[in-house]
């Protein structure tokens, strides 16, 4: 290995583009999931388009060896962020090879479950792939990528592209993956686990995979039970075949978002594995649209910078709309559109970001991006739209791109005025309400949810008969809970009869409405919210059991009798809840130690974030609270997740207000591991 620190010529990444050009590379890889590391050869082939003395590649804390540039060792300087190579280069076909090892701290994660098992997968978007292998932050160098990798045979490997070899040797199986067409190095992913998978393919004759843990089985066709129509849908509505190999789709554990498009392989939560029950509150149609969405908007044509990001994510949003109207009907999709408005509407009263900047919200970049496809969609026709957005994906296929891009497109079929609709929708952060509204309007459902919403200042006296009306209708859901939600504040006297009418309708929704809007419960009430308890959704027997609970005590037993079997989500929401609430309640169990235990365990690293995060408020909530509770909660702030760690670090600073529990925790803290050590010393010294 040879090391030269000189001067040489320096320019930004995105110069580098005009003198290089990479075209692909191959990695052969090996993980260490005790040591949680990576390492393996790679090979980049790329063409010098003007005489350069340096090139470099994003790679975070790496080490590098046997740096060669057309098989003749070089000499490279690694600055821990990037691997610079000094050479002559001039115009022609090059060849980079080396080895390289990594211990990531971010974008590849190993998660330890049950049984010695772990998973281990990737995610590049925010986080950059450049900490696991060698590769470009910026998305404006697109390559073809071929990974190879090496993992115990008892397990299945996914990267993109197709699987072309698969080869036993020893203990171990090598997978060797093959994309034919060119991405951005976010959309490089691998992921490693003891998966099932089930085969299908779409009416135009792509394969579709679909994995599951093996435990998953009688989770799989609720989790995955519109994914080939989601598809087919998209393929068409859309115009332009979809542009990859294959398609498969991935739960990971401890994933860090709801799902992530990486080309050819979507990686989304465990939350969204559900059964026929679960099915109704937590879901995966929508995610798994949007992730397919982005195979289009994202992986075939990228935005080129921050700026531009509502053409990923606004357009992922509304074809995922667009395909959960194919399904769930149009009253769902003008529902959901009204609802994201009143968000936007409220967000822009405070929010001074509009679409077109780097630092917008995700609201505005994901839902106004969305509305603002809506309202253009609408102004042009349905005909003039799909034609744009056909043209637009084929002329700039496996390109980067910008809105103006875009919008040239739609000057080419339409007279529509497209200055001044970019300055109403992208570049003020303002909601074009009257606009929003005439379009809503269109549909019957809103045109009755805008009437009911003018009634919210109305005393109950002066309306009730139109909400009773509603209620005894066959207005679509969205409209009753409306109703629901206005009832919220008034006299139960007076609201009774509606209640009661709300609980009539057999709706999921509307029912869990007014489990939601019930913290006190009437006696003469009491009965007839029972009855939630036995609704089909787990999310409904959570909050209805909990307040029963809560407003009744007298008939505690009763209800934990009748709720001891649950266990509800993934997350184990019901049973967390029957076992903290049992614990609370007097006589109930000769044997508390057994139901303390079992709740501490769900809150120990054997489960994921979401069960370790249920079980610890529930812990805390009910004062539960032992020196293993407390080694959990610290535990918590070192997970990769950071809605958890934030949680646990939150939460303990809570407690050392108390000098007991202060106490307490430095009583623990030379037990801990180093890193855990490391976040309870800074937090006890705040």
């Amino acid at each position: 290995m040879k090391y030269l620190f000189l001067l040489f010529t320096s320019f930004l990444f995105a110069q580098q583009t005009q003198y290089v050009d990479f075209k692909s590379v191959s990695g052969q890889l090996s993980l260490n999931s005790k040591e949680k590391t990576i390492s393996g050869a790679v090979d980049f082939q790329f063409e010098v388009l003007k005489d350069c003395d340096t090139i470099s590649l994003d790679a975070k804390n790496m080490e590098f060896s046997n740096v060669k540039i057309n098989d003749r060792e070089i000499v490279f300087i690694n600055t821990t962020k990037q691997l610079k190579i000094i050479f002559p280069f001039k115009k022609g076909q090059n060849n980079l090879t080396f080895n390289y090892k990594a211990k990531p701290k971010q974008a590849l994660y190993f998660v330890d479950i049950e049984n010695n098992e772990v998973q281990i997968w990737t995610q590049g978007q925010g986080r950059y792939t450049s900490n696991w292998f060698p590769s470009f932050d910026d998305v404006n160098e697109k390559l073809i990528f071929n990974l190879g990798i090496s993992y115990d045979k008892e397990y299945q490997v996914v990267s993109n592209g197709l699987l072309k070899e698969k080869t036993t040797k020893g203990n171990e199986i090598f997978w060797q993956y093959q994309m034919q067409k060119p991405m951005s190095s976010y959309l490089l992913m691998l992921a490693i686990g003891k998966f099932d998978k089930k085969e299908f393919k779409s009416k135009t004759k792509i394969p579709l995979e679909y994995y599951y843990e093996p435990k998953d089985s009688n989770r799989f066709e609720p989790t995955y039970r519109y994914s080939k129509r989601i598809f087919d849908f998209l393929e068409k509505e859309i115009g332009v075949k979809y542009p990859w190999q294959i398609n498969r789709q991935l739960p990971v554990r401890d994933f860090l978002y709801a799902g992530m498009e990486n080309t050819t392989a979507t990686l989304f939560a465990t939350r969204y594995v559900v059964d026929s029950i679960g099915f109704c509150d937590r879901n995966y149609t929508n995610v798994d649209a949007h992730e397919l969405a982005h195979h289009w908007f994202g992986d075939l044509i990228t935005a080129e910078s921050s700026t531009h990001h509502w053409l990923q994510e606004g357009f992922a949003t509304y074809f995922a709309l667009l395909a959960e109207k194919d399904i769930y009907g149009e009253d769902y999709f003008y529902s959901k559109l009204y609802d994201t408005a009143q968000q936007i509407k409220f967000a822009s009263r405070t929010d001074t970001i509009p679409v077109l900047n780097a630092k917008a919200s995700s609201l505005t970049f994901y839902e106004k991006g969305a509305w603002t496809l809506f309202v253009l969609h609408q102004s042009i026709g349905d005909k003039a739209f799909k034609k744009a957005i056909k043209s637009y994906l084929n002329k700039y296929a496996y390109q980067t791109v910008n809105t103006q891009n875009f919008f040239d497109e739609i000057k080419k079929v339409s007279d529509f005025d497209v200055e001044q609709f970019q300055k109403t929708w992208l570049e003020s952060t303002a909601f074009d309400t009257p606009t929003a509204n005439a379009l809503l309007s269109k549909n019957k459902t809103i045109q009755k949810r805008l009437e009911i919403d003018k009634l919210k200042k109305t005393p109950l006296a002066e309306k009730i008969d139109v909400l009773r009306s509603v209620l005894e209708s066959d207005f679509y859901e969205s409209v009753k809970q409306s109703v629901v939600d206005q009832l919220e504040n008034e006299k139960y006297e007076a609201k009774k009869p509606l209640l009661l009418l709300a609980l009539a309708t057999n709706n999921i929704k509307v029912r869990q409405n007014v489990a939601e809007t019930m913290a006190k419960i009437p006696e003469d009430f009491r009965q007839n919210y029972e009855t939630l308890l036995d609704d089909k959704s787990y999310q409904t027997q959570e909050i209805a059991l909990y307040w029963l609970w809560r407003n009744f005590p007298d008939h505690r037993t009763e209800y934990l009798n009748k709720s001891k079997n649950w266990i509800g989500f993934n997350d184990y929401n019901l049973r967390t809840l029957w076992l903290s609430l049992a614990l609370s309640t007097t006589n109930y169990s000769n044997d508390s130690e057994s139901l303390i235990n079992e709740l501490i365990a769900f809150s120990s690293t054997k489960y994921e974030a979401t069960t370790r995060q249920n079980a610890l408020e529930k812990l805390i909530a009910f004062k539960i609270i032992n020196d293993q509770v407390l080694t959990n909660l610290v535990s918590a702030t070192t997970h990769h997740m950071w809605q958890f760690s934030k949680f646990g670090r939150d939460t303990i600073r809570l407690l050392l207000k108390n000098p007991e529990m202060r106490a307490s925790f430095n009583r623990i803290l030379p037990n801990l591991t180093p890193d855990e050590q490391f976040q309870l010393d800074r937090l006890l010294k705040e």
